[in-house]
């Protein structure tokens, strides 16, 4: 949901928007939420629900009492409440869950893109946690700790079968504290020590570079906070130079999305008029619409976005808008597919409820939940010296998800509808097999190891034969 009711003055409101959901291994949220600041208008259970359900409660007090005093162990009753609530959401859809008020921390730290902690990028690669890059001029950086390192133990303690959101939790800690990690290089038998000093790190979800022949490359990892201001100083250092540029690649490739605000102001940098988004949700109250506004300072130059199946959510929202107002050609591979919005509402004790609230659609009209946006020009990601291997990758949607929202074509078939669990677990283990040994993190900006980046770039020199050429067909 965003704002309620994004009309003219939706900046100004004072929900601010967040992300969660965890979708796999080491993968941010992939989500478009907001957070209520207050106490949520329609959570008032006395007029939302039928008083007739409240007969039902009873089985549940009875279940929860007999369950406390006569289970074989003592029990405590708030995580025995915790679970159930958390039942209960999760049966709705993949996205709405409970939060207790440590997940609810974490959500806002990841969102800040600002936390204490170490400074590194992990994974969990062949059953082993590893590091997938230290974030630069960050503690562990400066350290010397290296990408592939294996992360065998934390503060001495065995970091095996550890999940991504333990390890985080033993890594992350207040600045000026101290965490100890044991790994392993290369090919090396002998754990390496650091002990690092942690730090507020600030996760930088902008990146961008100056390619040969003027093109400009702009990588968005995710929407946060600032998101929209680092953009907008990309592009102000690149057209700083003395040749302006022949064209953008804006590359939201795995980009699970994040602040949905975020991923509107970005949209605006590019659009001077047209829609954005619109929300629709079961009362008058979720239907909204965001359009561009007309500053005189958008960037007009030819624009490429590269996509892939882990573009999710609000990566999603900009794809579309900038495809649907002709602003941008879409490049890459069918995106994930999530079109619903999440909306985070705080309880009193510091926990949260994610709960989906709305469906979002681009300016066309389209919803993409469970269906994605469909690039432009269809082109996928070979890894260098894979031979085209990777092409047989099948890729994880959010179709796949049990329990996800259907989109229209779904709704319209029902008697079609296929158990999924068989084909989704074959394609999870066709995937652990394919991607096992994939480099654990591709060079940034590397025309010559990113055959899609060069795709891209390839277009933009070539803008106004490859135009004419689309205008043809």
């Amino acid at each position: 949901m965003m704002d309620e009711h994004p009309t003219p003055g939706w900046r100004k409101r004072r929900m601010k928007k967040r992300f969660a959901v965890y979708f796999g291994v080491a993968i941010l949220g992939i989500a478009a939420l907001a957070v209520i600041a207050g106490p949520y208008l329609n959570s008032q259970v006395s007029a939302a629900l039928d008083r007739s359900i409240y007969k039902n409660l009873k089985n549940f007090t009875e279940v929860l009492d007999i369950v406390e005093k006569n289970y074989v162990e003592p029990v405590n009753a708030k995580n025995l409440l915790q679970g159930a609530i958390n039942g209960m959401i999760k049966n709705l859809d993949p996205h709405s869950s409970f939060m207790t008020p440590e997940m609810y921390k974490e959500l806002e730290l990841e969102t800040r893109g600002s936390f204490g902690g170490i400074g590194i990028e992990i994974t969990i690669h062949k059953d082993v946690l590893t590091v997938v890059s230290p974030i630069e001029d960050t503690p562990a950086f400066q350290a010397g700790v290296k990408s592939g390192d294996k992360i065998m133990m934390i503060d001495g303690k065995s970091t095996k079968d550890i999940n991504i959101m333990d390890a985080v939790k033993r890594l992350r800690g207040e600045k000026g504290t101290k965490v100890t990690i044991s790994v392993l290089r290369g090919n090396e038998n002998k754990l390496r020590e650091f002990v690092i000093t942690r730090a507020i790190i600030k996760v930088i979800s902008v990146k961008h570079k100056l390619l040969d022949g003027g093109i400009g490359y702009i990588r968005v990892s995710s929407f946060q906070d600032k998101t929209a201001d680092d953009l907008k100083k990309a592009l102000r250092e690149m057209t700083a130079k003395k040749e302006p540029l022949k064209g953008i690649v804006l590359d939201l490739r795995n980009n699970p999305g994040g602040l949905l605000n975020q991923s509107i102001e970005v949209s605006d940098i590019f659009l001077k008029s047209g829609g954005i988004v619109s929300t629709k949700g079961r009362s008058k109250g979720m239907e909204s619409k965001v359009s561009a506004r007309d500053k005189g300072d958008e960037f007009t130059a030819p624009m490429i976005v590269m996509v892939n199946e882990g573009t999710a959510s609000a990566a999603e929202i900009v794809s579309g808008a900038l495809q649907d107002n002709g602003r941008a050609l879409i490049l890459g591979t069918q995106t994930f597919g999530k079109g619903s919005v999440q909306t985070v509402i705080p309880l009193e004790d510091g926990s949260a409820l994610k709960l989906t609230t709305a469906r979002y659609y681009t300016p066309k009209g389209r919803s993409i939940q469970a269906e994605g946006i469909a690039p432009d020009v269809t082109v996928k990601y070979i890894r260098p010296g894979s031979n085209g291997e990777d092409e047989d990758h099948e890729p994880i949607r959010e179709k796949d998800l049990k329990g996800h929202i259907k989109s229209a074509q779904e709704q319209a078939k029902p008697g079609e509808e296929a158990d999924r669990e068989g084909e989704l677990l074959q394609k999870r283990l066709k995937n652990s097999e394919l991607r096992k040994d994939l480099p654990l993190k591709r060079p940034f900006g590397d025309v010559n190891a990113d055959n899609q980046l060069k795709a891209a770039v390839d277009m933009l020199k070539s803008w106004d034969i490859f135009k004419k050429n689309l205008v043809k067909n």
